[in-house]
């Protein structure tokens, strides 16, 4: 027995769903497509970049001393190795020892690299000094100030073997990083912290 034919009308009304419902789905399928392949990608984590090391080599001229360390890295300064250069700059009369301005350890580190040494070895002749052994310069030698910044932890004394001490001291104002002194007949030049100057001491005498 022949199955019942449909209306003409309801078989074209199921065609037509049957199409859209199928162009439906294909459009779907490409828009989901689109979708996760304009997906941004996750991004590759880059590799760490070590941070800059800052080292310091000294020579202390009174005590014999010799201190080569890394004192910092990137921004943050090491606890271990300051206390070492806290200890090496020490009173060298009396051994006490003070805490330095850390900025005094960047214009050390900075006056290598600009004077085109960097990492060279730099000559200590005088760091902290207590109260008592500054009034004793005081009294025994010429150019010794009363409310120096060594006894602040805020100066040192130095010269770089190899470089000659005008030319330093020429760096070191270049710097702008605080006070420069320059002792032509003791033949090192003052650094510190404190405001920006300079002076040059006996230059007009011989």
């Amino acid at each position: 027995m022949a199955a019942p034919r449909l209306p003409f009308r309801l078989m074209k009304t199921n065609t037509t769903q049957t199409l859209r419902g199928g162009v439906t789905t294909t459009l779907l399928l490409v828009f989901a497509s689109i979708a996760v392949s304009a997906r941004p990608m996750p991004a590759v984590p880059a590799r760490d970049t070590p941070p800059q090391e800052y080292r310091l080599s000294l020579y202390h001229t009174h005590t014999g001393e010799k201190l080569d360390i890394v004192y910092r890295r990137g921004d943050q300064y090491d606890p271990a190795a300051i206390a070492k250069v806290d200890h090496f700059l020490r009173d060298h009369r009396t051994g006490d020892v003070h805490h330095f301005d850390l900025k005094l350890y960047d214009i050390l580190e900075e006056l290598t690299a600009a004077a085109g040494r960097p990492g060279a070895e730099i000559d200590v002749v005088c760091g902290y000094r207590t109260p008592g052994s500054n009034e004793f310069l005081r009294s025994h030698t010429d150019g010794v100030a009363k409310n120096s910044l060594h006894i602040q932890a805020q100066a040192i004394d130095l010269r770089i073997p190899g470089i000659e001490t005008q030319r330093l001291r020429d760096i070191a104002i270049s710097l702008h990083r605080g006070g420069v002194g320059y002792y032509p007949h003791a033949d090192f030049i003052h650094v510190d912290t404190g405001r920006v100057r300079q002076w040059c001491f006996q230059c007009g005498t011989r």
